[in-house]
């Protein structure tokens, strides 16, 4: 079975379509893939907001520096100015499809502040700003005929003019589609289309613990390095410093506005610690928080540290805050009386597959925007609250590059892309294979490759990651394939790209600390992989 579409988007989060409405308005028709339901994304569980310049006491150039301060040295800084410029622009498109950013009893915007930010600037409504982006969208987007959404279809990889035709093939590479398995019923589909955009999200899946959902393995950045195009900076993998401690996998994000109303850190002795560590305390950057609080734990020998907020009363946090209030009370905890267990736990995926500012990579017709790209923007450690900012402005800015591109693309000849084959049936008995190799994935990134790391921990983790993907590797081709093996095998994938970009930095910067290498060199540079 064949779909054909002008433009084909990978994922269902602001970025995808964000970038999906803005191409269809512009006459193009947009197939959006998504591997489970339309609104499952790690948008839906972004809690803060979206950083933009709208108080007359802040400009672009403090939000430039202070992206700038939280990246460590590694920003693009013509990156970084051209998107906090474009944010406002971006964000009042937002508010005319129907978003309501929280307000204050003048009627202005209820601006918070988060960690490493100078002012108020980050727009809020409460804290379910991602849910509340993704609902707009989607509704913004069932009205617009020339998009088809495709739920359940996980794309497996793209297809390349150099795939289909052999490497020794002459001429440039571009793409071509995408081969995608519908995962209710077991087929795969080819899907034609000479632009497709990467809007995947990031890989928190491969820790043990992460506050990302589910569905954040890492899909779009193993698909590109595959298709060889260069891949950056992946050993920067934000752990927020506060989620909800829990003896499971699963650890609800604690937002970082919490922290801008006035929470405190405290070791389990009952002392405010962050003083020690950041002239910012409690509203340091993330990097800098999350190592407090690892060193604290490791120093006491503690499961967590304390988040306390109980100087706020409860009328404001129920109405400020209502889903961690609420989340927090159903486990037993008034966080208006009582101090909320906090631990760090992975997050944000700072690297990933390059691009320029228009979202394109180095492969014509692919692109890429939101967490599974790197611009640039969050050089060594991501400002709290850029992610959507960087994810709504990039997806115009591809929508703009895709529409000349399109009109280029349609003086090529149709390709013809032959059908997926089916290497194997499969042995159900076999898939316990699957499940374990996930687990030992997981523990072995958090315990080799983690918020303090030494060299001969990443090399331990190389080579067990090394034998996990022989073993998928081998999986993959021999048995049918299913939604659980498809994402294991690009979380292998992206594991190794984390572990050799670790390896390639012999210093101490941002989300990468190394006890080998405690020290900052004196230039950056980004550490760069692609597969040959």
């Amino acid at each position: 079975m064949s779909n054909s579409f002008d433009v084909l988007v990978i994922g269902s989060g602001i970025a995808g379509l964000s970038f999906a409405l803005k191409v269809a308005q512009r006459g193009h028709s947009v197939a959006i893939l998504t591997k489970k339901n339309k609104a499952d994304s790690n948008t839906n569980w972004a809690q803060g907001g979206i950083a933009v310049v709208t108080s007359q006491t802040d400009d672009f150039a403090k939000h430039v520096r202070d992206t700038l301060v939280a990246g460590d040295g590694l920003c693009d800084e013509k990156v970084v100015r051209e998107i906090v410029r474009d944010g406002p622009e971006r964000v009042r498109e937002l508010v005319e499809i129907g978003l309501k950013f929280s307000r204050d009893a003048d009627g202005g915007y209820d601006l918070g502040r988060e960690g490493g930010h100078s002012e108020r600037r980050v727009l809020h409504v409460k804290d379910m700003t991602g849910k509340a982006i993704e609902e707009a969208l989607i509704k913004a987007i069932s009205r617009e005929p020339r998009i088809a959404m495709f739920e359940h279809m996980f794309a497996i990889d793209v297809i390349t003019r150099r795939k289909l035709a052999g490497p020794q093939s002459r001429g440039a590479d571009r793409v071509l589609g995408a081969y995608a398995l519908d995962v209710r019923d077991g087929r795969v589909l080819t899907f034609s289309a000479p632009v497709v955009m990467l809007s995947t999200g990031g890989a928190g899946q491969a820790y043990l613990y992460t506050t990302n959902p589910d569905i954040a393995t890492g899909d779009g950045i193993a698909m590109a390095y595959r298709a060889g195009v260069e891949v950056r900076n992946m050993e920067f993998i934000q752990f927020h410093p506060t989620a909800l401690y829990s003896t499971t996998a699963a650890r609800f994000l604690i937002s970082e506005a919490v922290r801008g109303e006035g929470a405190v850190l405290r070791n389990l002795a009952g002392e405010a610690f962050m003083k020690g560590y950041h002239k910012m305390a409690d509203l340091a950057p993330r990097d800098i928080v999350a190592r407090a609080i690892d060193t604290e734990m490791k120093k006491s020998g503690a499961a967590h540290v304390w988040l306390d907020i109980t100087h706020r009363n409860e009328a404001f946090l129920r109405t400020r805050f209502p889903q961690i209030y609420q989340t927090c009370k159903q486990l037993g905890i008034n966080i208006a009386k009582a101090m909320i267990p906090v631990v760090p736990a992975a997050h944000y995926t700072c690297g990933g597959v390059a691009t320029n500012l228009s979202a394109e990579t180095s492969l014509d017709g692919l692109y890429a925007c939101g967490e599974v790209a790197c611009t640039g923007l969050h050089g060594a450690n991501r400002l709290a609250s850029n992610s959507l900012l960087e994810a709504v402005v990039m997806a115009h800015r591809g929508a703009e590059s895709v529409d000349g591109y399109l009109r280029a693309a349609r003086k090529l000849p149709a390709p013809v892309i032959p059908d997926w084959i089916e290497l194997g049936a499969g042995d159900t008995d076999e898939r316990v294979v699957v499940t374990h190799n996930w687990d030992e994935l997981r523990r072995t990134m958090w315990d080799y490759v983690s918020i303090m790391r030494t060299t001969k921990r990443l090399e331990r983790a190389r080579t067990r990651i090394a034998n996990l993907d022989r073993e998928i590797g081998e999986y993959y081709w021999n048995f049918s394939v299913d939604a659980r093996l498809l994402e294991l095998r690009n979380l292998i994938q992206v594991a190794e790209l984390i572990v050799a970009c670790a390896l390639q930095r012999h210093e101490s910067r941002g989300l990468h600390a190394i006890a080998d290498y405690p020290k900052k060199r004196k230039a950056a540079r980004d550490s760069r992989l692609r597969k040959t």
